[in-house]
C-alpha cells in the first residue's frame, strides 16, 4: 500500500481578503457552485479577490453544522433557494416570513463556524465609512427635480 502525500496549498502572493459575512461567503459559494455545474473548473487565486478558503470548505462548514443537528432540511432547503436567487428572504413578505427565521438561524450558525475558521472576518459599521472615499455629489438631487 502506497503513502498517501499530501501537499499544502501555496499561499498567494496577494493580499487575502476574508468574507465580510457569512450571508456574503453563501453567496459566492453559491455562485462557484452555479459555475462548476455550467462547467467551470474553479482555481484558486484566478479571481479579482483572493479568499481564505475554496467554495468547498463554505460547503463542508454547512454540512458539519447539518450533521451536529444544528441544521435540518427545512434550512439547507432555503439557503439553496435564496442562494440560487442571491437574496435573501423578505421577512415583509406573508410566503417567505418563516423562511426568514430559517435564514437567519442558518446564517448566525455558519458565521460562528466561518469566524473561527478565518474565512469571515466581522467588521464594524464604521469600518464602511471611509471620508477618503466619499464622493461629491452634483446637480440636482431633490426627488422629482422638485
Amino acid at each position: 500500500m502506497t503513502e498517501q502525500r499530501l501537499f499544502p496549498k501555496p499561499l498567494s502572493e496577494r493580499e487575502i481578503t476574508p468574507f465580510a459575512s457569512a450571508r456574503q461567503a453563501w453567496f459566492w459559494f453559491v455562485r462557484c457552485q452555479t459555475a462548476r455545474i455550467e462547467g467551470a473548473r474553479v482555481i484558486a487565486d484566478a479571481g479579482e479577490v483572493v479568499r481564505p478558503c475554496d467554495p468547498d470548505d463554505v460547503y463542508n462548514a454547512v454540512m458539519r453544522l447539518k450533521q451536529a443537528g444544528t441544521l435540518t432540511d427545512r434550512h439547507l432547503q432555503v439557503l439553496e433557494y435564496f442562494g440560487l436567487v442571491e437574496r435573501e428572504p423578505d421577512p415583509r413578505d406573508p410566503r417567505e416570513k418563516g423562511k426568514d427565521s430559517l435564514w437567519r438561524q442558518a446564517m448566525e450558525a455558519l458565521e460562528n463556524v466561518l469566524i473561527t475558521r478565518g474565512i469571515v472576518t466581522r467588521r464594524r459599521d464604521e469600518d464602511f465609512h471611509h471620508d477618503e472615499v466619499m464622493i461629491k455629489l452634483r446637480g440636482d438631487l431633490s426627488p422629482c427635480g422638485i
